[in-house]
């Protein structure tokens, strides 16, 4: 799954699509590479950044959408979005995936989702309804791997009680994403028993770890710019493609 940024403030490559003729050449790229899908996000989630308005978040899909649904009209389209207004807007155009880093904890959304047909991607994320922060979190190595179990248990099962069928759902374990590094090696190292520990199969997951953090310092590089780590990042999708993962949201398709 390709990662198309259209907004001034992402983590890695903010300000580079956010006009539609190179979205539209980035989009091409993906897809050539082999991106089987391109996952459509309008308004940053890196921490720090400040949340947008619907309209703002709408002005730069719209386009977007309707020049891919021209242009590579085979290309199916996921939008990363957690507002159920740009939601449902994204379907009547196109949309067939909806993608919610909140995990679809806000109601309107999960109604949504609930009387949509198509797939959905759900985050387990401590990401603040009101901004995109850091909350604090203490003694994060030993705990994150049983927290991170039991927060994406509670985003499983919240889909469940709404009667929405798991094989629509992919479940992000949501690095980088209201964590420290420290905590995204841990859940990193948990990544093989997580299916076992969810019941859940590893092909119904959705792995974005594309130019994280926790990479670097894992390769011992912790200073390494994110533009930097898309070799990083195809090493380690080798290497959960081995523990049964299949989906993977990327910048960069090596």
């Amino acid at each position: 799954m390709g990662i198309l940024n259209l907004t001034p403030d992402s983590f890695s490559d903010g300000g580079r699509f956010t006009d539609l003729e190179t979205a539209l050449a980035q989009t091409r790229s993906l897809a050539g590479s082999g991106a089987g899908m391109v996952d459509l996000g309008a308004e940053s989630t890196r921490p720090g950044a400040a949340p947008v308005d619907t309209e703002t978040e709408w002005s730069r899909l719209a386009p977007v959408i309707t020049a891919l649904k021209n242009h590579l009209p085979g290309l199916p389209l996921s939008l990363d979005t957690r507002h159920a207004a740009i939601a449902a807007r994204g379907l009547e155009a196109g949309v067939t995936v909806l993608n919610d880093v909140t995990g679809f904890s806000d109601p309107g959304m999960l109604d949504l989702a609930r009387r949509s047909n198509g797939g959905l991607i759900a985050m387990r994320s401590r990401l603040a309804g009101s901004g995109f922060h850091m909350p604090p979190y203490g003694d994060p190595a030993p705990r994150e791997a049983t927290q991170a179990i039991a927060e994406l248990r509670l985003v499983r099962d919240r889909l469940r009680t709404a009667g929405i069928d798991d094989g629509r759902v992919l479940l992000d374990p949501g690095f980088g994403f209201g964590t420290t590094y420290l905590e995204d090696l841990a859940l990193w190292e948990a990544l093989p028993r997580l299916p076992e520990a969810l019941e859940w199969p590893a092909e119904g997951f959705c792995i974005g770890i594309s130019r994280k953090r926790f990479l670097a310092a894992r390769a011992g590089v912790p200073g390494l710019a994110p533009s930097q780590r898309d070799p990083l990042t195809t090493e380690a999708h080798a290497e959960a493609f081995k523990w049964g993962y299949r989906v993977f949201r990327t910048h960069a398709i090596g």
